[in-house]
């Protein structure tokens, strides 16, 4: 699947647009993609699935608009959506998409009619400590080459921590060091990491949509406590908890689209007839 080419100021952007039916707009994790995405959600029969790929992520240019923010990716999403024709939807993503749905959900509850927050890595404050290694290897990308600040970022403490605790965090992260463009590269994580959904407590308490929230453990940037809270504070919040991605990936993807695909058939069968 190639893609829609889509256009925002001076940034091209890639959209997918795929399925017939109920639409949900579902945002990947920063560094991510539509592939990411296409791996975790299931197509299904009666669910359109719309996603952007974010400025300087998957396919997607970075453009020349600094600072990269959650709003900017949000305005950006919803924006794709308006050119596809899309005026009320379910909405949802993994991680920062996670926070992006959050934020669309808040700032546009007459357009949004569910939520899916998949692996949150925020609550409603703007760089959480969870988000510190990805702004350390923004400040390691800045002040030494690409190679060199690998090496460099491999001995500090926090990929040591990273190793014992959430190795899967740390694949991750050292991927960003081997991406072709270090100067945007940096740009996207020190600023998304000291960013955050601009939802309070209060504007999240007050949502009134069905919500499922997916998390679960060994996983530093995402932890399962953010989870719960968020399905503690959401009124009538879901919340799934599933196998690590860092211990088992294949029983981790299965129960995520098991999550998903239970939620979607929920949201479209008329209250009578749920279990």
């Amino acid at each position: 699947m190639s893609g829609i080419v889509f256009e925002r100021d001076d940034a091209v952007l890639r959209g997918y647009d795929r399925g017939e039916g109920a639409p949900l707009l579902f945002q990947h994790g920063l560094g991510g993609s539509e592939m990411q995405v296409a791996e975790n959600v299931p197509d299904l029969a009666g669910t359109r699935r719309l996603t952007l790929d974010c400025r300087a992520q998957g396919s997607s240019t970075a453009g020349t608009t600094r600072p990269f923010s959650i709003g900017l990716f949000a305005a950006d999403a919803l924006a794709f959506c308006d050119a596809r024709g899309v005026e009320s939807f379910a909405v949802g993503g993994i991680s920062m998409g996670a926070a992006i749905a959050l934020h669309l959900a808040v700032r546009h509850p007459n357009r949004v009619r569910a939520l899916i927050l998949a692996r949150p890595a925020w609550l409603f404050d703007p760089g959480p400590e969870n988000m510190r290694p990805y702004a350390a290897v923004a400040h390691a990308l800045r002040h030494a080459p690409p190679a060199e600040a690998k090496a460099a970022f491999i001995r500090s403490d926090t990929a040591a921590m990273l190793a014992k605790e959430a190795p899967d965090n740390l694949a991750s992260l050292l991927g960003f060091f081997d991406r072709p463009d270090p100067e945007p590269t940096a740009d996207l994580l020190g600023a998304i990491a000291a960013d955050g959904p601009g939802v309070s407590r209060a504007e999240a308490r007050a949502l009134k949509l069905p919500t499922l929230v997916i998390g679960h453990g060994v996983d530093h940037a995402h932890p399962l406590a953010t989870a719960k809270i968020l399905a503690e504070t959401i009124p009538n919040a879901r919340l799934v908890e599933i196998p690590p991605k860092a211990t088992d990936k294949a029983a981790h993807i299965v129960a995520f689209r098991a999550a998903v695909t239970r939620f979607l058939h929920d949201l479209a069968m008329p209250t009578e007839f749920r279990s």
